[in-house]
């Protein structure tokens, strides 16, 4: 049974940081790409960043580059989302989800919720001004 399980989510102030984790059970997570989505109240699920499964190609929403980092631990079976200069309309439920596709390597790919196998249930960040 694959698990996704999102913790490290929280209440910080503008400007501050918040690291996520994404701890991956029931696959073999060195095959899968992994990404991070959220969703803001009243609105759609957005994709956030993508890792590839080597770690080699990263991709990041224009609205979080420079301030959000992905990374992936193989031997931990974990991938991170670390969250600087924290805005109030980063304010969402972050999702992380695994990708088998390793034909495909693009944003465009990774953009797509629909390419994504697994999802975890959640984790609630909140940016207060």
């Amino acid at each position: 049974q694959v698990q996704l399980v999102e913790s490290g989510g929280g209440l910080v102030q503008a400007g501050g940081s918040l690291r996520l984790s994404c701890a991956a059970s029931g696959l073999t997570f060195s095959s899968y790409a992994m990404g991070w989505f959220r969703q803001a109240p009243g609105k759609e699920r957005e994709f956030v960043v993508a890792i590839s499964w080597s770690g080699g190609s990263t991709y990041y929403a224009d609205s979080v580059k420079g301030r959000f980092t992905i990374s992936r631990d193989t031997a931990k079976n974990t991938v991170y989302l670390q969250m600087n200069s924290l805005k109030p309309e980063d304010t969402a439920v972050y999702y992380c989800a695994a990708d088998q596709g390793r034909a495909y390597d693009s944003k465009a790919y990774y953009k797509m919720m629909r390419n994504y196998d697994y999802w975890g249930q959640g984790t609630q960040v909140t940016v207060s001004s």
